[in-house]
């Protein structure tokens, strides 16, 4: 990498960040990025890659600081120690940043048009009207459909992968000539990450502007990066072509994350599971109620229109399809937390009771839910051991010594030690807060389980830890699982059968392996394109040279 520092637009050297001097969450990282180029920190959470990039902005939370012996060269001038208005010049419009989740980034209490034209006066000087014919061409370039609107909507008008799309477009107005990624697709759906990448990539190659690239996603880097750097507990520990680094792993923990990566389990599909529908849907509808305005009556928008689905004793059936399919939805329904419009849901041949009858309860404790956000489904007041014993007070005839022993027991199949009883989810981390979202939903010992998300935001060993835990978990007690998701790569590792949904419809369904090699809908070939599943040919990273 020495090399090229002299012609890099960032070059890193021995970059350390330390808390109050002291231990270090990023230990001597070195790399540098060419105009053009893109490079990729790789690594799980912790591994020290988001405060390196904060340290290149200058922007670390305290008590974090860069210590005095690292050098991070812009340009060849110097940003540690920079005054902190010289670094505000700098940022925004010489180095934007896109950061995970735009609605942190994008005010919710100012339009559209306000918060894209502030970087420009600011930075620019330019008058309003020129201001505004550029956040005009620029949503026009990211393929907004109605932008004179969209400069006078507000963010939450926007789903998710609209809202990344106009973080970007507000970034790249300035035209910077560093861009720095953290996780930009995390959560999206597999069509809507293709897409925000693409715009990416073409927007910085038209600039010419370096990127730096924060990821977890080893799939996604093998797409569309040419420079990997691994790194682990703050250090790198290796560095090179993201298509050798990946094929050929020569670090431990290089090799650690490409053996998580998604591949379809031993044996293919499980052939015992019984085709005897446990649950039994027909020709389910749910709609939402429209917007009411001054001109027009409020029109109903179906989130599921007309579906049938059936789900054996044991079977693991995918729901698949991109953000708004209304995958989720029909998840949350046979659960009954949102109501049918028409059609029926049918639980062992009788439909699904709502009210507070003795078959309404025991249904309700036979089908179980594990929610996509984990933190946000745990009550942050309750001690974990409450928290996965609470659904045994629904079971009368167990003692307080019995729910003790089924929580414990509950507790060493998912994997935690009895030192997490006491302990508050704010005290646990992403993948053992899912682990007691399971726990809870299995401790009731159920026949069907609706896994809504249950690893989008998870690491990638993460994911395949908890992806592992609901097959052992299912296999040992038999229960049926809808899994609900946007990861292909999770479906592939987990599913006997998947069906595609597309605007509230079912357009395809079928064994997993028919699938993923032989999909017949035009929208299921779509999705399949657009996963970015880590190519075991490595046939090259689309920006490699």
């Amino acid at each position: 990498m020495d090399d090229k520092a002299g012609t890099a637009v960032i070059a890193a050297r021995n970059l350390s960040v330390s808390v109050r001097g002291l231990a270090k969450v990023v230990d001597g990282l070195d790399f540098s990025i060419e105009p053009g180029g893109m490079l990729a920190l790789v690594g799980e959470s912790g591994s020290g890659k988001t405060m390196a990039a904060r340290a290149v902005l200058g922007l670390l939370p305290s008590p974090l600081a860069v210590t005095e012996d690292s050098s991070i060269l812009f340009h060849g001038q110097e940003l540690v120690g920079s005054p902190a208005k010289a670094m505000r010049r700098i940022r925004g419009d010489r180095i934007g940043m896109v950061f995970q989740e735009p609605m942190v980034s994008l005010n919710p209490s100012m339009t559209i048009g306000r918060q894209m034209a502030e970087g420009l006066a600011l930075h620019m000087k330019l008058g309003k009207a020129e201001i505004r014919d550029r956040c005009l061409a620029m949503l026009e370039r990211i393929r907004i459909k109605d932008p004179v609107r969209c400069l006078a909507a507000f963010p939450h008008e926007f789903s998710g992968g609209m809202r990344q799309r106009i973080m970007l477009a507000s970034v790249m107005l300035l035209k910077p000539e560093l861009l720095i990624a953290d996780e930009p697709t995390t959560a999206l759906d597999t069509l809507v990450q293709r897409d925000v990448l693409d715009l990416m990539s073409e927007l910085t190659r038209e600039n010419g502007t370096a990127v730096l690239l924060i990821s977890h996603d080893l799939g996604m880097v093998s797409h569309y990066v040419r420079d990997v750097v691994v790194m682990h507990k703050g250090k790198a520990v290796e560095y090179g072509r993201s298509t050798e680094v990946l094929s050929s792993p020569k670090h431990e923990y290089t090799r650690k994350l490409v053996d998580a990566l998604p591949r379809r389990s031993a044996g293919g599909v499980r052939t015992f599971v019984s085709r005897d529908p446990l649950v039994d849907i027909r020709g389910l509808t749910i709609e939402y109620p429209g917007r009411r305005s001054l001109l027009k009556a409020r029109e109903a928008k179906r989130a599921v229109d007309g579906v049938d689905l059936s789900l054996g004793q044991g079977e693991t059936l995918a729901l698949v399809g991109g953000s708004g399919s209304g995958k989720t939805t029909l998840g949350r329904a046979i659960v009954g937390l949102v109501g049918i419009t028409a059609g029926t849901i049918a639980f062992r041949g009788r439909p699904i009771e709502t009210g507070r009858g003795d078959l309404a309860r025991r249904q309700r404790g036979d089908i179980q839910i594990i929610f996509q956000d984990p933190y946000s489904s745990l009550d942050p007041r309750q001690r974990i051991g409450d928290i996965v014993g609470e659904p045994l007070k629904l079971e009368p005839h167990m003692s307080p010594a019995e729910r003790r022993e089924r929580v414990l027991e509950v507790f060493e199949e998912v994997g935690l030690s009895q030192d997490f009883l006491g302990r508050l989810p704010h005290q646990l981390s992403g993948g053992q807060r899912q682990r007691v979202a399971i726990a809870r939903a299995i401790i009731r010992r159920p026949a069907f389980v609706v896994a809504d998300e249950p690893v989008s935001a998870l690491d990638m060993t993460v994911q395949k830890q908890i992806l592992k835990l609901i097959r052992d978990l299912q296999e040992r007690h038999g229960f049926a699982c809808l899994f609900v998701s946007h990861d292909l790569g999770a479906v592939e590792q987990v599913a006997d059968r998947v069906a595609v949904m597309q605007d509230g419809r079912i357009v395809e369904i079928g064994d997993r392996d028919e699938i993923f090699d032989r999909p017949k809908h035009e929208y299921t070939r779509r999705l399949l394109d657009a996963a970015m599943l880590l190519d075991r040919k490595f046939e090259g990273a689309k920006g490699a040279a």
